[in-house]
């Protein structure tokens, strides 16, 4: 089963578009296990098995593993999550942007190593940069496009002047994923809730690729704008998956022992509000 194969089915079995980030900070841990970068992995499995039935993906940011030495750590939960929700594929949030042989050891960081469903990317240095990734038959690349950040705005929303009809140039990237660089199927791209406007205009673009959207939450985008932004589909399926990212909300829904009962009541939230912003 592919990567899209896999969100298609996570999202009929569990009646999801909500992607659960894993961005563990020990400071923010619970009293119980708070500091304690050694209890990384038994925070994030307690959320994982608290909302394995409610979503579409999971989200680990290797950034928040790495930076307290607990790539092993990364690696057993991911292998938990193969156990106990194998239907619900994992997106590896890893944003690398390189070329040639270490743009190939990075992939095999991600798909080898950690054994993610996808990656995400960044298409700074062009086609070359992510190509390697694409050679892992059935794995998924997720190519930033238009960022929720407020810099995304110096480089994203400029015009390329030499390109036809001069687009900006998250347009550009969106119809290059679209096009010419899937060339199996395998990319899609990550767009802010943030910015629900440009959402729908990638949408337009890149009708059929998945579609990684961070920023719901702590972050201030709006839930039901981004799904009326970026879901096309019907009682049938949905044409082109959104994804819809939750992290810290999630995660942090309680500095108590009920943390893992806060972040699934709080991911039950906000599933159902998704869902009820497609108004089937």
């Amino acid at each position: 089963m592919n990567f899209l194969d896999m969100l298609q089915g996570a999202e009929r079995r569990n009646g999801s578009l909500l992607c659960v980030g894993l961005d563990p900070d020990p400071a923010r841990f619970p009293a119980q296990l708070r500091g304690d970068a050694g209890r990384i992995y038994d925070f994030c499995a307690a959320i994982v098995d608290a909302t394995a039935d409610l979503a579409i993906a999971f989200k680990p940011q290797i950034a928040y593993f790495a930076a307290h030495r607990a790539e092993a750590q990364l690696e057993r939960l991911i292998a938990h999550i193969r156990a106990q929700a194998p239907h619900v594929p994992v997106i590896l949030d890893a944003k690398r942007g390189d070329i040639g042989s270490t743009a190939e050891q990075y992939a095999r960081e991600a798909f080898e190593r950690y054994g993610a469903d996808a990656v995400t990317l960044s298409p700074f240095m062009g086609f070359d940069s992510f190509e390697p990734y694409l050679r892992h038959q059935g794995k998924g690349a997720f190519l930033l496009c238009r960022t929720s950040n407020p810099g995304g705005d110096d480089l994203q929303n400029q015009r390329l002047a030499a390109v036809d009809g001069q687009p900006l140039l998250y347009e550009h990237i969106a119809r290059m994923a679209q096009g010419p660089w899937n060339r199996n199927g395998q990319l899609g791209l990550v767009v802010g809730a943030t910015y629900p406007a440009e959402l729908e205009r990638v949408r337009q673009l890149a009708p059929t690729l998945p579609l990684l959207i961070p920023g719901i939450g702590a972050q201030g985008g709006d839930a039901v704008a981004t799904v009326r932004a970026a879901w096309r589909g019907d009682t049938q399926g949905t044409r082109g998956p959104v994804v819809v990212s939750s992290s810290r909300a999630i995660l942090y829904a309680s500095p108590g022992e009920d943390f893992a009962q806060a972040a699934r009541a709080e991911a039950e939230r906000t599933r159902a509000l998704l869902q009820g912003a497609r108004g089937l």
